[in-house]
Order: structure tokens, then C-alpha cells, then sequence
């Protein structure tokens, strides 16, 4: 999530459009401000954007607000468009009415959940605090308010129980509880099975139905990502984590500090370099306009159609 005022997407298309049936959008720009309008050529909704929801890596949402409620936009920034289209879960039909193409209206556990996830220090139990909040994730957002803890680094003192560290948990407790509460999981088993291959947006539950899952570190969110580091993308990195647990000779690996021995497994027939362009295919949702890495690892056979 970033500021209106400071989206490099809006500053730098100043003027999107896009026209399903009768309605028209545009998202224009006046200043540091962007207003993004419907219209059925009769009646007109225009507003300012309140929230840019994406840096338009893959694409940008905008939340808006109406008679006193949050809406999510109908269309959206896509970057392989360099344009307007309809945000991924929408309806993607000729809307019924004004209100339905402005956009989906957001409940207060919705409207919650998009900011808990997208900025930091905004939500107290279950009021949204927009003066507090700070756009994007920091380090509050992961590891829990850190008054105190700073307090005790200057006094000199012991404070590391002061503040919240994700590296105490298990392999699934990081991946399916503390990763998915943004990232989603199993605990959507249904409704993100249902979603079909959209549901490859969401990498804890595609992990999930990976053979090699378990409660093993080795196989969690941060034994391949660094929170604190920006994403890599080439597929060479990666190797070295499959090689962690994946070995030609497949001998026993010695006991870690807090875990139980860990075995290595088989490593690839075929390769050893580039394992995750095999294993962990980039898959293109029709209504995405972006190719996420598939997190379900597995022999991805020729021609294989989306696995669920």
C-alpha cells in the first residue's frame, strides 16, 4: 500500500480509461491527486482515491470512499497492460447498475483485513485508526509494537522478549499461521480451492499439497525468502535451498539444534540447476496479466493442466 500522493503508477499515467458496455472509467490525475469516475452516460460517481493498494509490480487496486463506506475499485492497474482492467475476483460482466461498476463494497472485516495487510499500525482490535497508520509493511507489522523493546536496547537491558520473533515458530506455524495471515492458507482450504487456478496467488496454500511439505524450517516461507531482502527472481538462487534437503547420493543430514534428525531425500534425475523452473512452474491466471511462481513443488509432467 502507498500513498495517492506518492504512486509512481497514477504520477505516471496521468490519464487511464477503460469501457465495459455502457460504463466508462477513468483514473486522471490533478496535481498530487488522482479521481477515478464511472459513468453510464447519464449519471456520473466521481471520486478521489483514498488508498493505492500494490506498487504496480503486477498491479494496483484503489480503495475508494462512498456514503460513508469503503469500496474496492472494479478495475484496475495492470502492468502488462499498462492499463485498465477488471480487478482480479470481480465480476467481469456488463455491470447492473452505477453503484455495482464503481466497485465492491467492503465490509468492516474486509476493510480491516486490506489494511492489516497492507500497512502497518492502523488497526486496534477492531477499529481502523487511519492517524495511525503507516502505508506499506514495517518492521511493527511482523514482529508487534516495539516501544518497548527499544526502550530496554537503550537502557542497556535484556529486551528480546520484548518484541515478537517469528524465527521461535515451527515450520507450519511460520508458513500456515504466521505467513498466511496475509498470504492465506489452509485455513481457506474451501474457498481458495474453489478459486481454482487464481488460488496460485496464495503460496502457503499451494505449498500445502506439496509432498515434501512438513513442519520442517526447510520448507518454510523463510528458508527460501528473506522478509528483510528484496525478492529474487532468478531461478539460480533457489537452488541451493532445494539442494538442502534434495541430494544425488541422498545421505542423512546431522541433527540440528531444536529439531529432530532430518533426512535428505532423492535429488533430481534430470538437473541440478534451476530447479524451481521445473518444480515450481510460473503459472499466468487468464485474469492476472502477471505469471506467479507456483508454490505446489512437484514433477510437473508435459502438458499437465493446472493441479488443484
Amino acid at each position: 500500500m502507498e500513498p495517492v500522493e506518492d504512486s509512481v503508477i497514477l504520477s505516471t499515467h496521468p490519464a487511464l480509461t477503460f469501457q465495459k458496455g455502457s460504463y466508462s472509467y477513468s483514473i486522471t490525475r490533478n496535481g498530487k491527486q488522482s479521481f477515478y469516475a464511472v459513468t453510464d452516460g447519464k449519471e456520473t460517481i466521481s471520486l478521489p482515491i483514498q488508498f493505492a493498494f500494490g506498487q504496480g509490480k503486477a498491479g494496483q487496486t484503489y480503495v475508494l470512499q462512498y456514503e460513508g463506506a469503503y469500496f474496492e475499485s472494479l478495475v484496475s492497474y495492470y502492468d502488462e497492460l499498462k492499463g485498465l482492467d477488471f480487478t482480479i475476483g470481480a465480476p467481469r460482466g456488463v455491470p447492473t447498475s452505477l453503484l455495482g461498476a464503481l466497485g465492491r463494497r467492503l465490509s468492516k472485516s474486509e476493510t480491516l483485513n486490506c489494511f492489516r495487510c497492507h500497512s502497518t499500525g492502523g488497526i486496534n482490535g477492531d477499529q481502523l485508526q487511519l492517524e495511525k497508520l503507516t502505508p506499506g509493511i514495517r518492521c511493527e507489522a511482523c514482529h508487534g509494537p516495539g516501544a518497548e523493546h527499544i526502550a530496554a536496547g537503550k537502557a542497556a537491558r535484556p529486551g528480546a522478549k520484548l518484541i515478537f520473533n517469528p524465527a521461535r515458530l515451527s515450520g507450519d506455524e511460520l508458513t500456515q499461521e504466521f505467513c498466511a495471515a496475509c498470504h492465506r492458507g489452509t485455513e481457506e482450504f474451501s474457498l481458495l480451492k474453489s478459486m481454482a487456478i487464481n488460488n496460485v496467488r496464495f503460496q502457503p496454500y499451494r505449498v500445502f499439497q506439496s509432498k515434501c511439505y512438513s513442519d520442517d524450517r526447510r520448507i518454510s516461507c523463510t528458508a527460501c525468502h528473506d522478509p528483510h531482502e528484496p525478492l529474487r527472481r532468478d531461478a539460480a538462487y533457489y537452488d541451493a535451498k532445494c539442494l538442502a534437503c534434495h541430494s544425488l547420493k541422498a545421505k542423512p543430514a546431522s541433527r540440528t539444534a531444536g529439531h529432530a534428525v532430518q533426512t535428505m531425500v532423492a535429488g533430481c534425475r534430470v538437473a541440478t540447476r534451476n530447479c524451481t523452473s521445473c518444480h515450481m512452474p510460473k503459472v499466468d491466471p487468464p485474469e492476472a496479466h502477471f505469471k506467479f511462481t507456483d508454490h505446489f513443488i512437484r514433477v510437473v509432467k508435459p502438458n499437465e493442466t493446472y493441479r488443484n
